[in-house]
């Protein structure tokens, strides 16, 4: 019989299958962006919405402050992810541009620097001279970028692309409890709503996982654990309101 794949192998062969160079930084890009936006449009909005009906049986309420979390958290998302992006893209392009001046004034240094490097990674000195040398020739800037910095000179990360994945996914992950907490029946809201929100962090989590080639287990019970919490809190704080006020 053949045995059963064991955590570490799956850990490795998730390690072999993963892409390199641009593909891979513009996959983690969007992926990041992506499923952030939609776990945070679907936890704030459900605990927002949550919160408003354990205070209220109104609808038109519940509905006002659910469309308007979506609207915010959207725009909040897409703003953040764009100021962060930009800046590590324009951190890349400063690393660049000191890895160009440094080639263009010191081409001997760096041509040692790039055969160190290569010989810590196990190359015996010799070899790893002459890799470095015939990458030098070939490419000096994207050899050095790519052992030093892991950065492929051109291929800066997005801030527009991680912006719009943010806006969209954050967008798309709020209709989910903001449709299921407007159910006509009043006694129904609150339960739909923490179902659909349990269901769609698991199908996250899971994928999140599943395309970063890690197990979906943890990531699954992170995704609901935090999501539940959330809304707990919440319920708590609107009925206690709710209470007052009433």
């Amino acid at each position: 019989m053949t045995a059963a794949p064991s955590e570490q192998d799956e850990d490795e062969q998730g390690e072999h299958d993963e892409p390199h160079g641009s593909r891979l930084t513009d996959r983690l890009n969007w992926l990041r962006a992506g499923v952030l936006g939609a776990n945070d449009g679907i936890v704030s909005t459900a605990a927002l919405v949550i919160g408003v009906a354990a205070a209220t049986d109104d609808r038109r309420a519940i509905l006002t402050a659910g469309l308007a979390g979506l609207a915010a958290g959207a725009m909040s998302m897409a703003a953040g992810e764009y100021v962060s992006v930009s800046t590590q893209r324009d951190t890349e392009k400063a690393l660049i541009a000191k890895e160009k001046r440094e080639l263009r004034e010191e081409p001997e240094a760096e041509l040692a620097e790039l055969t160190e490097m290569y010989a810590e990674k196990g190359l015996p000195h010799d070899l790893a001279q002459d890799v470095a040398v015939a990458l030098t020739k070939h490419d000096a800037l994207a050899a050095h970028a790519e052992v030093e910095l892991g950065i492929e000179p051109g291929n800066y990360t997005n801030p527009w692309q991680a912006a719009v994945a943010s806006f969209v996914s954050f967008s798309l992950g709020a209709l989910l409890p903001l449709l299921a907490i407007i159910n006509p029946h009043e006694g129904w809201r609150i339960p739909l709503t923490v179902l659909a929100v349990v269901l769609a962090l698991t199908a996250t989590g899971w994928l999140s996982a599943r395309l970063g080639h890690a197990r979906p287990t943890r990531a699954i019970l992170r995704n609901v654990g935090g999501g539940l919490l959330a809304m707990a809190v919440t319920y708590g704080i609107g009925a206690l309101v709710g209470t007052q006020m009433g």
